[in-house]
């Protein structure tokens, strides 16, 4: 496992929003702001088995998200990794959990349920700024 510096571990257990990057079919870069959970050792996203995205990633697993500090521009946190597990949620649970954690108060179910899947980005380095 890879170590997050102490000092930019708030960047992750904070709600800030993420960057995702992820490689398209055409060689071309994907980047998109995306909810996340830092789980102690992985990055958790919800998202749908039905966009771009998800068919990037089940071509080329490769991800890299990016994290700024809101109240210093200059300070972030780069994670890169990989892919290594995609969740069913059909129920749309995690994207509940998520709506909870950017602030809703009692959100819920997504219309788009049926197709929610939890992306797992494993971290393969770090690079903290």
């Amino acid at each position: 496992m890879t170590e997050i510096p102490a000092s930019h571990l708030p960047l992750l257990e904070q709600p800030n929003i993420g960057h995702l990057a992820t490689l398209r079919p055409d060689g071309v870069i994907q980047l998109n702001d995306m909810w996340f959970l830092y789980d102690g050792e992985n990055i958790r996203f919800t998202h749908t088995n039905a966009r771009v995205k998800f068919r990037n990633l089940q071509l080329n697993p490769a991800m890299t998200l990016s994290v700024t500090d809101r109240d210093d521009d200059y300070r972030y946190l780069e994670l890169r990794g990989r892919l290594i597990e995609t969740i069913d949620d059909p129920t749309g649970a995690f994207y509940q959990e998520l709506d909870r954690r950017y602030g809703a108060e009692s959100p819920p179910p997504p219309k788009d349920a049926a197709h929610r899947v939890i992306l797992v980005m494993g971290i393969d380095s770090v690079n903290a700024h």
